[in-house]
């Protein structure tokens, strides 16, 4: 393998650098995972360089296919996802044997949350609000230091956070991977799985917000507040069930979404969900 042949600093900048276009080719399907393809890329061709072996081109399909599932995360902490996948994909092809492959997505999954939530309020919420708060103030004052100031608060604290996350990112899966043999593997892809099903969970009671007008007025009784009292967010549940079941059974993305724009008009309009 050539991947001994790159020195870790120059790892560290690819994903630096890469993260930041992370969202560049975002789609609606699976967000960032072609952003995420891009910044692992490089480790994946160090690890398998000859296409002509049969077998270094089937695990490097194999790789390119597993990073095309579904990401999302605030592109600056996304360095930290970019570094340990890749020390986990290190550790799977030094030794296939011992490492379950399934692990490298359960825990980016894991980790969507919580850098997502961190990174978006600390630049978004924060690092931005009061950039551009100070940089307007100045320029209304006609001073060149206006936009000049703002760009660099944003900039700076995103360069160093983002080159930290990239070296912690890797250089803790390069130090502690080595470590997870057999079941302890198993318990850290369940540990990851279950944090998965959380933010999944928490996602669905949050965003998803469908209710039912319908109400039995002989008896006063409300069906959405019966419903509520069984099971809170059973209509967004039963909803959400419904798309994953369309999923594996393969139905193509354009059918799900004709099946909500249409499904939730017909609904809409014969007073059943609102």
């Amino acid at each position: 393998m050539s991947n001994a042949k790159v020195s870790d600093n120059k790892k560290f900048w690819q994903f630096v650098w890469r993260s930041w276009a992370i969202q560049a080719s975002w789609n609606y399907e699976r967000q960032m995972n072609m952003g995420f393809l891009y910044g692992i890329a490089p480790t994946l061709d160090r690890l398998y360089p000859n296409e002509k072996d049969p077998e270094q081109l089937a695990h490097k399909k194999e790789a390119y296919n597993r990073h095309m599932a579904f990401y999302n995360c605030t592109p600056q902490t996304s360095a930290f996802t970019l570094g340990l996948a890749a020390s986990m994909e290190e550790q799977y092809a030094a030794d296939r044997e011992n490492f379950n492959p399934d692990t490298i997505n359960a825990v980016k999954t894991s980790l969507m949350g919580p850098l997502s939530g961190i990174g978006d309020s600390f630049f978004q919420g924060t690092v931005r609000i009061i950039a551009f708060g100070l940089g307007i103030q100045l320029a209304q004052q006609g001073s060149i230091l206006g936009p000049i100031l703002a760009m660099l608060i944003s900039f700076v604290p995103s360069f160093v956070v983002t080159w930290l996350c990239a070296k912690i990112g890797y250089t803790t899966g390069s130090k502690y991977l080595t470590n997870l043999q057999g079941g302890m593997m198993d318990k850290m892809m369940y540990v990851c799985g279950i944090v998965g099903l959380m933010v999944i969970g928490a996602m669905v009671a949050s965003m998803v917000g469908l209710t039912t007008p319908i109400a039995f007025e002989s008896t006063g009784l409300v069906l959405q507040d019966i419903i509520d009292t069984i099971l809170p967010c059973a209509i967004d549940l039963a909803v959400v069930m419904g798309m994953y079941t369309l999923i594996k059974k393969k139905v193509s993305t354009g059918w799900l979404l004709l099946t909500c724009i249409v499904g939730g008009i017909v609904v809409n309009a014969l007073g059943i969900l609102i």
